[in-house]
């Protein structure tokens, strides 16, 4: 070999293309666990800011929420662009960009810094997510093996989930707030090289200029949708200018970036794809899945804490048997796939996760530890069972070169679910608990209106007036929620079954044609064919 840069060139181009697709796996893995962790991770460091920075109710709000709302609105926009720039190449730019919020995060000395580094964090998700999944669909042509990664994946994703807030609470501890973001510079400042030496660079078609103006509309459109969602789920009123205004703006902006994408010959997102059954009946299935069980999760948690009076420690622990069921079913969703197929698999993962929901409809007032571990465990896997047929059939479906948006796609469905989920089932946990409380004996109309907010508002009523009239309060609010539970609960399973009946619109079989170009797949021990990057 000579030394020449164009041989340099060339060598750095193969080690990257002929990298061993599990190590690739293993990178984007780790880049998945940095944004999942983040997600979460701030939650339990919410006094600390607060106690530091002193933000007022609404920056507070903004601190919080400021992250998943900036990721999920660019999701689209940047699983586009990596289709046509450079799928590695954007991802990079994300691992970057993380790297340096994170430390304008942990620095920050007021809360408007903070907002604008969460901003600038979830800027950086939204490059890294749809880029790992759509590095992944190229890296794994065959779909035994994506369907593996797959799960590996996705089991990663429910670990982040939940080490975000026992990483937060133990950095807490032994730190100051800041320490929850400084973690990931160190393992960013490891994954920039790393990635850039061995994860393959792909595009998809890239015919025509990209669609600068298409791409700003998807990303206003999704803002307004899911900062209206969250508003609902916060309590706020339907029929509030802060919630239908934006709700309205950002469906008139999808709306025609719909009918844009739809006239331009070089779209940005290959509208075609949802004319394809098994594709569209994903993307919904993936809605529907969210939107019956993250409003579930956040009621069980409240349930846990001011039914059952346990702490936030021991809360967590109780929810915990949920992730390592998920991660089990991720594990071993690729040979249940192929064993059961998507129809199969994705029905089935429905109709598990609503027996869950049903068996722990006999939940009351007391503590029953097994009945919430059976449950639990249930749940969590019956929920990544479906979760993992979906996303495999979503992208499987999809033409390679498409690979970025329909990554974009998938997430932004998932997110959009669960925002639509903790605004419906919260509405629904309202309804049947507020009319409960409505004549308790002795005490005043208007607190009695006050405790029908929510539980934790109605212990604090009852705090305040004390004796019996408080006592009763008590009692009747605990008994409402418990009531407002189990209807939320059956309406949860209602949607799942729903979500069952759509799943009948998936493939049957699991189709494994040969990748394009290869005839044989190397083994994982061996370096990957250059050819599987194409």
């Amino acid at each position: 070999m000579s030394g020449t840069p164009t041989a340099a060139a060339r060598c750095r181009r193969e080690a990257g293309a002929g990298a061993n697709r599990w190590v690739v796996l293993v990178v984007l893995c780790v880049s998945l666990l940095l944004v999942a962790v983040d997600a979460t991770v701030l939650h339990v460091a919410v006094p600390a800011v607060t106690e530091d920075l002193k933000p007022d109710a609404i920056e507070l709000l903004w601190i919080v929420d400021v992250y998943p709302l900036v990721c999920a609105s660019l999701l689209i926009l940047f699983g586009t662009l990596g289709d046509r720039v450079g799928r590695r190449r954007v991802l990079l730019l994300g691992y970057g960009l993380f790297g340096v919020a994170s430390g304008i995060a942990a620095l920050a000395d007021n809360a408007q810094v903070l907002i604008g580094a969460r901003a600038l964090l979830g800027v950086g998700g939204a490059m890294i997510m749809p880029a790992t999944l759509s590095i992944l669909r190229q890296v794994f042509p065959d779909r035994r093996e994506r369907a593996l990664a797959i799960g590996i994946w996705s089991a990663v994703a429910a670990v982040g989930a939940a080490i975000g807030p026992l990483l937060g609470g133990f950095l807490l501890e032994h730190f100051w707030w800041g320490s929850v973001f400084l973690i990931n510079i160190p393992l960013m400042l490891v994954s920039l090289p790393v990635g850039r030496l061995l994860l393959p660079e792909s595009r998809g078609d890239r015919n025509g200029p990209w669609d600068v103006v298409g791409a700003l509309m998807a990303a206003a459109g999704l803002f307004g949708i899911v900062l209206g969602v969250k508003r609902l789920g916060g309590g706020e009123a339907p029929f509030s200018p802060f919630t239908l205004v934006p709700l309205l703006v950002g469906g008139a902006l999808m709306a025609g970036f719909v009918r844009r994408q739809r006239r331009r010959a070089s779209p940005l997102v290959d509208l075609r794809m949802f004319a394809r059954s098994a594709f569209s009946t994903s993307v919904g299935c993936i809605v529907l899945a969210m939107l019956a069980l993250v409003g579930l999760e956040l009621i069980a948690a409240q349930y846990l804490q001011l039914v059952l009076g346990l702490s936030p420690l021991e809360t967590g622990l109780r929810l915990l048997p949920l992730t390592v069921a998920a991660m089990a079913s991720g594990l071993a969703g690729a040979k249940m796939l192929r064993r059961l197929g998507p129809r199969a698999m994705v029905c089935f993962g429905f109709c598990l996760t609503a027996a869950a929901v049903v068996t722990l409809t006999a939940m009351g007032r007391e503590d029953n530890a097994g009945l919430l571990l059976f449950g639990f465990v249930l749940l969590g896997f019956g929920l990544e069972t479906t979760l993992f047929g979906a996303y495999e059939s979503m992208l499987s479906e999809a033409p390679p070169a498409q690979a970025g948006g329909a990554a974009a796609i998938g997430e932004t469905s998932y997110q959009l679910g669960a925002g639509i989920g903790i605004a419906l089932l919260g509405s629904v946990m309202n309804a049947a608990y507020a009319p409960g409380l409505s004549s308790v004996p002795g005490v005043p109309a208007a607190d009695s209106a006050a405790a029908g907010h929510s539980l934790g508002e109605a212990y604090e009523v009852a705090a305040r007036l004390g004796g019996a009239p408080g006592a009763a309060l008590r009692h009747t609010a605990r008994d409402s929620f418990v009531h407002g539970l189990h209807v939320t609960l059956l309406v949860s399973a209602g949607l799942l079954l729903l979500g069952a009946v759509m799943a009948l619109r998936l493939p049957r079989v699991m189709e494994c044609p040969p990748p394009a170009g290869s005839a044989e797949i190397p083994a994982p021990r061996k370096v990957a064919d250059s050819r599987v990057s194409a």
